[in-house]
């Protein structure tokens, strides 16, 4: 058996959940960075042994259009996937169905999944420091509960929420852009999921291919990019109403 941990965590928050959900089983997962602009997702063939967690964030309640493009190419040859859909304290709509179907049409068992917050990626007044202590706390429940259910219940396929045809998701308006603080380091070009950045001019940005997973702005050293203040406080005003409260993480089994 090996454990890979899968997952598309542009400013980090992906990327925690799926550790401490992978934190029960005692052996090294390998790490498999769908955001890597290098990957070449085609050479992973996995087993009926493996285990993989998958996670991946909700971008207006669908998986991100490059995860989606980049599992697809994977073969699951029958591994046991736990799904994972990390929200902004919003919702996360058919992010888990969408990520179900696309793991079973790659040949995954979808035996298990979660719901967990972190904070907004855009607007990170919401779900600020999440996953906090108390999260940790429950999500290391689940993980045990997991474990537990891929061992004693076998093959049992998880339902999760969701429909079908998926919520329309058309992307967002804010565009990070580079501001005099700039150095051109070339961070961001060589980081971007989409490469978004243009290497030999990084302070600029191909808007038509920027998915706004705001990678460059967590990155950043000179924290030098930015979106667009008026825009991201339209944004905000929009928001606040459904992201007003604690939203709760969900285990489905």
């Amino acid at each position: 058996m090996a454990m890979y941990e899968i997952y598309f965590s542009p400013t980090g928050g992906t990327k925690k959940v799926a550790e401490i959900i992978g934190a029960a089983w005692a052996c090294e997962a390998e790490m498999v960075d769908l955001m890597n602009p290098a990957l070449q997702p085609e050479q992973y063939a996995f087993s009926a042994d493996d285990i993989c967690i998958v996670a991946v964030p909700s971008f207006g309640g669908r998986v991100p259009v490059t995860a989606v493009e980049r599992l697809k190419k994977m073969a699951g040859n029958r591994a046991r996937a736990v799904l994972v859909a990390v929200y902004g304290n919003r919702e996360f709509e058919d992010t888990l169905m969408e990520l179900k179907d696309v793991l079973s049409e790659a040949g995954f068992r979808c035996l298990a999944a979660a719901a967990a917050v972190a904070e907004h990626s855009i607007i990170r007044k919401f779900g600020a420091g999440r996953p906090d202590e108390e999260d940790c706390r429950e999500l290391k429940e689940f993980s045990e509960r997991i474990k537990r259910h891929l061992e004693e219940n076998g093959d049992g396929e998880v339902s999760v929420p969701g429909g079908h045809p998926y919520r329309e998701y058309h992307g967002v308006p804010m565009k990070p852009k580079a501001d005099k603080d700039c150095i051109k380091c070339g961070k961001c070009a060589a980081e971007c999921p989409v490469q978004a950045i243009p290497k030999d001019n990084p302070s600029s940005l191909d808007k038509e291919r920027c998915i706004s997973c705001m990678h460059c702005i967590a990155i950043c050293p000179e924290q030098a990019r930015h979106n667009d203040k008026v825009v991201l406080f339209a944004a905000e005003q929009k928001m606040i109403k459904a992201c007003s409260g604690r939203k709760a993480n969900t285990l489905y089994l």
